[in-house]
């Protein structure tokens, strides 16, 4: 039997890139076995290591603890019961060894060092993960110009795939994927772009660092490869990976590198991820869960107060949308309609236990299907409820989802009623053509990012009964984490987790292919 290969995962998140390598199986065989990860930020780790905790026990399936967890019956967070539950002690002390929270940068050449080579030892392995993106993101990018004293060379988060390299150049893994946003192809540092000074670093570990290997002799150098293009002469735009063109529900367009060591590279013709027809929309892959209705922020929240809510718009509204040229006729109707039926609309909970699913999965792969769905989960429904929302903001996300379903297209900011304007300075000016958007039932989503985490503004539920922003168990789904995965902590922190990670199931594609290479 071959034994599974180790991985490093850093700047873990909660887990995407993990749970993808990790699902991988050959002969009913894990191919891959996390030896350690890598987060600093408290909820994700957290999340992370009740993962890991999972992967501890052989088998298709969780124990049934999990279960009774994940409905309620132990408590609302993993350490309040299930950790302390004493059989299985052992478990969660090999997950507390894998799952490390540790601030690489601060604690790389101490900590981070010594649980790796407790991890690895002398044994191959591969790394995986990708340094944080907001000194390479264009909002991160936009918010530093405007910060009157900063310093694009004093940035340490520029250089923290440094920290990367370090790693790299001491265990010379055979393989390392490493990701990040889009926005790094076109950063800058002193004037000059950093990304092609990334390639010869991660070329190079070594020399870039100065970093001597740990447990081997010689110094390796690496060969840097796209996962979607064999050109002989690659560019930068090569290493993007657009999600939704290989299976993924959404928007997606991430760098991705792949970097092999010389000495095992066969140089043979590359593996490249396959492309799909036709990605699965919103709708493919959130239709069958519990429909929600939003839930109020202010002035308290029940069923008859936010039926009140959504009756009691502003009387010019209606005049504007009849009106207005823009707005057609149908939108009108539609608009009447979903407000009288609303008012007669059955209570909906937003509880997590006991919602039965609505409608089962369409027209979807049924590859991602069985990746997303747990049959051992029931009728129960994790991470799934409706955030609070003020009133106005009940009408736009109306408004917007009525208009969409109509048009086949979410409204930008000139389609908006005036009677609708949020309170914001120059909202006609066109900067913010944008700041509301539906996520179309008939298409991929639009890229979940962390700013869910601030406002359901960009993600709104394209169905006009529920009136509201996605669930973070939605927002999981678009990103592809199996329904059995739990984020842990608060629902502000969970959004972030989901909306920071790298889908799951790209992850997995991506696995076969790295095994795929070290097969050769």
């Amino acid at each position: 039997m071959r034994k599974p290969i180790k991985i490093i995962d850093l700047f873990a998140g909660p887990g995407g890139l993990g749970e993808g390598f990790s699902q991988l199986k050959e002969n009913n065989q894990n191919v891959f076995k996390i030896a350690v990860s890598i987060e600093k930020e408290e909820s994700a780790h957290r999340t992370l290591t009740l993962r890991s905790f999972l992967r501890q026990f052989d088998g298709s399936s969780f124990p049934p603890e999990y279960y009774d967890f994940l409905k309620g019956e132990l408590g609302d967070s993993p350490e309040q019961e299930l950790f302390k539950l004493p059989k299985f002690q052992n478990e969660l002390e090999e997950a507390r060894r894998e799952a490390q929270c540790i601030t690489l940068g601060e604690e790389t050449e101490t900590r981070a060092f010594k649980c790796i080579d407790e991890a690895i030892g002398k044994e191959n392995c591969i790394l995986i993960g990708g340094p944080p993106c907001q000194a390479y993101s264009l909002v991160g990018r936009a918010r530093n110009i405007g910060s009157k004293n900063y310093d694009a060379t004093q940035d340490h988060r520029n250089f923290l795939y440094k920290e990367y390299l370090k790693i790299i150049a001491r265990y010379h893994p055979l393989v390392f994927v490493m990701e990040n946003v889009k926005g790094m192809l076109s950063a800058k540092v002193d004037g000059e772009l950093i990304f092609g000074k990334i390639l010869n670093d991660l070329q190079d570990p070594c020399k870039a660092t100065d970093t001597k290997p740990k447990f081997i002799k010689e110094k390796h150098k690496y060969n840097i490869y796209s996962f979607v293009s064999d050109k002989e002469e690659l560019t930068p735009k090569d290493f993007i990976i657009k999600a939704e063109e290989y299976g993924i529900p959404q928007a997606r367009h991430r760098v991705i590198l792949l970097g092999v060591r010389e000495d095992i590279d066969s140089k043979t013709q590359r593996h490249l991820l396959e492309p799909v027809e036709k990605p699965p929309t919103v709708k493919d892959v959130i239709a069958d869960l519990p429909p929600l209705r939003s839930k109020l922020s202010k002035g308290g929240d029940s069923l008859e107060k936010w039926r009140n809510a959504i009756k009691n718009y502003d009387k010019r509204l209606l005049t504007e949308i009849k009106n207005n040229k823009d707005i057609n006729q149908a939108v009108y109707n539609s608009f009447l309609k979903h407000i009288s039926v609303i008012s007669d609309s059955p209570e909906s909970t937003g509880k997590n236990l006991n919602q039965q699913k609505t409608k089962a999965f369409k027209d979807i792969n049924s590859e991602l299907k069985s990746w997303l769905i747990d049959e051992q989960l029931g009728s129960y429904v994790v991470n799934h409820e409706a955030r609070g929302h003020i009133t106005t903001d009940l009408h736009r996300y109306l408004f917007y989802s009525i208009y969409t379903e109509v048009n086949g297209v979410s409204p930008k900011s000139y389609n908006l009623p005036k009677a609708l304007w949020p309170a914001h300075k120059n909202f006609d000016s066109g900067k913010f053509a944008d700041r509301f958007r539906v996520q179309r039932a008939n298409s991929h989503g639009t890229t979940v990012t962390s700013h869910i985490s601030k406002d359901g503004h960009y993600f709104i539920h394209y169905d006009p009964m529920q009136c509201r922003s996605l669930t973070v168990r939605e927002a999981a789904r678009i990103q592809t984490f199996p329904d059995n995965y739990f984020f842990v902590g608060n629902r502000t922190q969970q959004y972030v987790q989901v909306g920071n990670a790298v889908p799951p199931f790209l992850a997995f594609k991506l696995a076969e292919l790295v095994f795929d290479l070290l097969k050769l």
